[in-house]
């Protein structure tokens, strides 16, 4: 096959769906803009104080920034936040107490979220060694929200739902800004003191809504996926209720600190530059995801979403049934990454996960899924989810390196 007009081709199918995405892109752009805008953004609040981070202005005014873009109430905004998963446990350990009753609403959360709850790893460390009581509404064939299972799940016991937007190492599909107004609707219809919280990793700026536009109470991601643009070095940010909020940055810091302090060592300019830069960067690596959908179908492999399907995340997932082309592709995909494309990803243990893991992505981030990487669990269907990409370009060179591997 050749692999030029392979990916050619397929770019020529799809180049008709990129005009919504830089509608999405544009109408995000201006929304972040605006909050620049009205907080008065200037070179003051790049400034970083040391020590205790009292009084520090430009942390302050980051936290108005990204509470205005998400349309919240209150948002924190930091470095100090060591993961997504970090960020995560915050939220929900800083806003559940013994005895309350947790509900993951889109069936089984991600891998490293078992351990953050107790379903398996360090039990006394978890939310179930803390004394939360945790249950979850099943997905429906595995694969669709089950909105009659969560009307009978959801009663006045319940303290919080967990709405993972993205799929995470499944199949099932990511929730579209639709489908969680439908959840948190009927979990208010159900219970309206109910948190309504959404893992909204690999999601910013991907629709024109956020979960917190359509009712969620609550929301989480890290700076090393959308939201950082590609340049942030670290961290994450909790926005949503101001009274949530709160409770969630006394678990990062300490009741009576909250999110008065922490030194950003010289991170806020990262910060705010990379979500200025953010919904450009998202909405090349949503074109980079629609083509390599159309690469994958037209060489044969099931790839979802479809080309023609509307985006909720930056996630692309390739399903090979067998371990061998799954691996291929991570180390083809090593090979046309800027940083390290000269090492080889093998499969191996890592922290959080119950299987051994592939990941590829050279990226100038460790760990960086803004940037184009891709990984995946060696087990049943050994599908490998592909995301990222800071240039459109730079993903379509990848995927004719990948279809030259694997086609030959």
């Amino acid at each position: 096959m050749d692999k030029n007009n392979i990916v050619n081709n397929a770019e020529l199918k799809v180049k008709k769906y990129f005009e919504l995405v830089d509608e999405v892109k544009e109408y995000n752009q201006e929304k972040v803009l605006k909050a620049f805008y009205d907080n008065k953004i200037g070179l003051e609040h790049f400034n970083s104080v040391s020590g205790y981070g009292h009084d520090d202005m430009g942390r302050e005014a980051l936290d108005k920034v990204f509470a205005q873009v998400f349309k919240t109430e209150k948002a924190i905004v930091r470095n100090h936040f060591v993961s997504g998963t970090h960020t995560l446990a915050c939220a929900l350990f800083g806003n559940l107490r013994y005895g309350e009753k947790l509900v993951s609403v889109a069936g089984s959360p991600y891998d490293t979220m078992e351990e953050v709850i107790g379903k398996r790893g360090d039990k006394r460390a978890s939310l179930i060694g803390h004394g939360i009581i945790y249950d979850e509404v099943p997905l429906i064939n595995d694969m669709d929200v089950d909105i009659e299972g969560i009307k009978n799940k959801i009663d006045k016991t319940v303290k919080m739902v967990l709405i993972q937007r993205s799929r995470g190492y499944s199949l099932r599909k990511s929730l579209n800004i639709e489908t969680i107004k439908k959840i948190i609707e009927t979990v208010k219809s159900k219970n309206p003191e109910c948190i309504c919280f959404v893992d909204n990793c690999y999601g910013e700026f991907v629709e024109k809504l956020e979960p917190t536009e359509v009712g969620a109470d609550l929301i989480a991601g890290s700076l090393i996926k959308n939201p950082g643009g590609g340049i942030v070095e670290a961290g994450g940010y909790i926005a949503g209720k101001e009274e949530y909020v709160d409770q969630s940055a006394y678990r990062l810091t300490a009741p009576g600190i909250g999110s008065e302090g922490g030194a950003m060592l010289n991170q806020l300019r990262l910060i705010f530059q990379g979500l200025f830069m953010a919904p450009s960067v998202v909405s090349e690596a949503i074109k980079g995801a629609i083509l390599a959908s159309q690469v994958f179908e037209d060489i044969g492999f099931i790839s979802t979403p479809k080309p023609n399907e509307i985006r909720t995340d930056i996630i692309q997932t390739i399903k090979f049934g067998s371990p061998e082309p799954l691996i291929e592709f991570c180390k083809t995909l090593q090979m046309y990454s800027p940083v390290e494309s000269y090492l080889t990803p093998i499969p191996d243990e890592v922290p959080g996960y119950d299987n051994k893991l592939i990941m590829a992505g050279g990226s100038f981030i460790e760990g960086s899924t803004i940037e184009l990487s891709a990984d995946g669990p060696l087990r049943q269907p050994y599908a490998v989810y592909m995301q990222g990409g800071l240039n459109y370009a730079h993903v379509k060179i990848a995927l004719k390196g990948i279809v030259d591997c694997i086609c030959n």
